[in-house]
C-alpha cells in the first residue's frame, strides 16, 4: 500500500515487528549478528541513536537486491545528557529505574531507510517524565518483567508505565521502538 520496495526490518525486536505491522505493510525481518554498535565518546547524547541506526545500515547495504528497503532503527533514553543503554543485570536495571524516577528524560529514536540508490535518515524524540517511584515498586517491576532488552530498563507499555508515567510530550510508539507516523510518511515519499 505505502511503498513498491519490499521491506525488510532489520529488528528481533517484538515491539518493531508489532509496531511495523500495525502500519499494514508486508515485511520480513532478517538480522545480521555482531553488528557494531559502538559511537564516538565525544558525541552528542542526541546523535547516538542516528548515529547507530546509520551504522547498522552499513552492514545490511552487501545483501540489498533491487526494490529492496531496510529499515534499521536504535532507540536510547538519555537522561541528564547521559545515555541509559540496555541493562546487564537486576542492579544496572534498578539504577536506572531509579536514575528517571522523578524526573522527565528523552526517548530518541534513530530511523535509517536504505536501498541500493537512496538513504534516509532521521531521529524522532519525546519527552516522558514519572513520578517518584518507590524501591518496592522498582524491585516489582524488574523482578516480574525483566526489562533486560529495554534501553533505560522500561517498556512504557508494561506495568511500570501504567503506574509510573505521568506524561508525555511526543510520540508514543517512538517510546516503544519505534516511531511509525514518521516512518509512513518517509515511505510513502520514497
Amino acid at each position: 500500500m505505502v511503498t513498491a520496495y519490499k521491506l525488510v526490518l532489520a529488528s528481533n525486536s517484538p515491539r518493531r515487528k508489532e509496531l511495523l505491522a500495525g502500519l499494514d505493510v508486508d515485511f520480513e525481518v532478517f538480522v545480521l549478528d555482531g553488528i557494531d554498535e559502538s559511537y564516538p565518546q565525544d558525541m552528542k547524547s542526541t546523535e547516538v541513536a542516528q548515529y547507530i541506526a546509520r551504522k547498522k545500515a552499513e552492514a545490511y547495504k552487501r545483501i540489498l537486491r533491487q526494490n529492496t528497503l531496510v529499515i534499521t532503527a536504535d532507540t536510547v533514553v538519555v537522561v541528564e545528557d547521559r545515555i541509559l543503554g540496555k541493562p546487564h543485570d537486576e542492579a544496572e536495571a534498578m539504577a536506572m529505574l531509579r536514575s528517571i524516577s522523578g524526573k522527565s528524560h528523552l526517548v530518541i529514536t534513530g530511523v535509517c531507510l536504505t536501498t541500493l540508490d537512496k538513504q534516509v535518515s532521521f531521529s524522532v524524540t519525546t519527552e516522558v517524565t514519572f513520578k517518584p517511584l518507590t524501591t518496592e515498586e522498582i524491585s516489582h517491576y524488574v523482578t516480574k518483567y525483566k526489562p533486560y532488552d529495554k534501553a533505560g530498563a522500561y517498556g512504557i507499555q508494561e506495568w511500570i508505565g501504567y503506574v509510573g508515567v505521568t506524561s508525555l510530550k511526543g510520540s508514543y510508539y517512538n517510546v516503544m521502538g519505534l516511531p511509525v507516523q514518521r516512518i509512513y510518511e518517509e515511505l510513502k515519499s520514497m
